[in-house]
């Protein structure tokens, strides 16, 4: 079965590049440019893990994230936060994400950070190649 990654980014460039990358990797890929109503967006998705931005509306990644992870159903829901941001390996622990990758980031890189959130492997890393 396909592992669902949730992706939230306000940049349609990136949720399109994501989408096209991960589903051509195995991933089902649902996207999001918001965090309105984010509890709900999580519940019906289901998602075996999450790809969240720094900088997505109108919470915020590390709001978001915190919230998520508050939610005792959802504690252990592996969360990729990901941004531009050359602080990213503390944002990622503020939020208290399980990886992270940097932007720019190589896809294939994205790849195998979210496949190892999926198998329960922690450990990310940054990366300054890529998209």
């Amino acid at each position: 079965m396909k592992k669902k990654v949730l992706v939230f980014d306000d940049d349609a460039d990136i949720l399109e590049v994501c989408t096209i990358v991960l589903e051509s990797n195995g991933f089902e890929v649902i996207t999001q440019n918001n965090c309105e109503d984010l509890l709900r967006k999580v519940l019906d998705c289901e998602p075996d893990v999450v790809l969240m931005d720094n900088k997505i509306p109108p919470l915020g990644g590390i709001s978001a994230t915190r919230e998520i992870k508050a939610t005792p159903a959802w504690r252990r829901l592996p969360i990729v936060y990901f941004s531009a941001n050359q602080d990213i390996a503390r944002l990622a622990e503020e939020a208290g994400t399980d990886l992270y990758i940097e932007k720019p980031f190589d896809l294939d890189e994205l790849v195998v950070l979210l496949q190892r959130a999926c198998d329960g492997i922690a450990g990310g890393q940054p990366s300054s190649e890529g998209v």
